[in-house]
């Protein structure tokens, strides 16, 4: 009788310890309003809660940033330096790292002001990433912005690797119309980047000319094989590289400096657009969002120097393997690519390289909550007096 009891009483616990977890790894409604008008329920897993960040002061060498209580005038004060970066789910770890890493080498961290922009489409609302991104980094400046994916969704072609589908991957070419007008400059950041430098010596970057954007060039990797034969045996489309100041290179978008002024002035964001549209029709490339910015900017891109955007971390498109430094100085590493570090150091099969990443990530494991444990302590204490 005490055995069948007690295989009871185990049987029982167990099952009431799932649903105190499942119950634990829930957080906050929120109510979001989808495409078909209807309200329904988004519920945000405990696996977005991170750990506080400590907190960065400025050098005396910084200019002051007062605090006022009107939003805008806070964005506008021209002492920020402006950083833009897509925040959602899937990489929501990635972004919380990148912005520790940032923060944490800036000699100002205080005068940085983050623009986060988030999918209109998805289950995970303005306020839950606000809140996420406020109990890491308390005293952090930044803004959430909502990106309407019915810009993009109709002119998104099928790419070789499904992520490179996402729509927030051409949020970027819709910052000078999602951001105020009195940001006039912005660096632009990808999710899976770490800053080991000052973030300051990038801004200070000059575009000189005319130069929308500045990006290090990497001239030395094969140019055509970004876009397809029909593209380049057509003189309509491949002339649009004629009349540059230097020949086109390749860039990698996620890291770039940006002229929100003249990209509003060019209406480069149409441009962009028409090339989306152009690859409906006639398939002149497949790598997602990048050869737009190519075709549109190859040469005639503010070349910075490639500590800042040492890329392909993370392997290729298609391939998860391990990549080593490009020769040279480091500032910024860039795991572009199919691989993430924090899903191969989860997956306990880490590359060299993601042993850079790790100090910076403030993902916060799931455990059970005081509230769970004590709940679980009375019921045992009750089940045991009824056995």
């Amino acid at each position: 009788m005490f055995l069948s009891r007690s295989i009871i009483f185990v049987v029982f616990f167990s099952a009431c310890l799932l649903q105190f977890q499942a119950n634990a790894i829930r957080s906050i409604n929120n109510k979001v309003k989808h495409n078909n008008g209807f309200e329904i329920e988004a519920k945000v897993d405990s696996f977005l809660q991170f750990r506080e960040a400590p907190e960065y002061r400025n050098q005396q060498s910084c200019s002051v940033v007062e605090r006022r209580n009107v939003e805008l005038d806070l964005v506008c004060d021209p002492s920020f330096v402006h950083i833009a970066m897509t925040i959602d789910r899937d990489y929501l770890r990635g972004s919380i790292a990148a912005v520790h890493s940032v923060l944490k080498h800036s000699s100002c961290p205080e005068n940085l002001f983050f623009h986060f922009i988030a999918s209109d489409s998805r289950l995970e609302s303005k306020d839950e990433f606000t809140r996420i991104v406020k109990s890491s980094f308390p005293s952090l400046r930044f803004k959430v912005y909502m990106f309407k994916e019915s810009l993009v969704n109709h002119l998104i072609s099928p790419s070789i690797r499904q992520a490179l589908e996402n729509p927030l991957n051409y949020a970027r070419s819709y910052l000078a119309d999602l951001l105020e007008d009195c940001v006039e400059r912005v660096i632009y950041l990808d999710s899976d980047v770490i800053v080991v430098d000052d973030i300051q010596n990038l801004w200070k970057v000059s575009l000189t000319g005319s130069r929308v954007i500045g990006a290090p060039e990497y001239c030395q990797v094969n140019f055509t094989r970004y876009f397809s034969y029909e593209f380049w045996s057509s003189y309509e489309f491949s002339k649009v590289f004629e009349g540059k100041s230097k020949r086109p290179c390749y860039f990698n978008t996620g890291v770039m400096v940006m002229d929100l002024v003249r990209w509003k002035k060019g209406g480069y964001t149409r441009k962009i657009e028409r090339w989306m549209e152009i690859q409906k029709e006639r398939k002149i490339y497949e790598l997602g969002s990048l050869p737009p910015f190519l075709m549109v900017f190859g040469g005639d891109v503010e070349a910075i120097e490639h500590r800042w955007n040492q890329h392909g971390l993370g392997g290729d498109n298609v391939a998860d393997t391990c990549r080593t430094l490009h020769p040279g100085p480091v500032s910024l590493l860039h795991w572009s690519g199919k691989g993430k570090p924090w899903a191969r150091l989860d997956a306990k099969k880490p590359c060299p390289l993601d042993y850079l990443w790790a100090p910076y990530d403030l993902y916060h494991q799931m455990r059970i909550t005081t509230t769970t444990s004590d709940s679980l302590k009375n019921f045992m204490g009750y089940f045991l007096i009824l056995l």
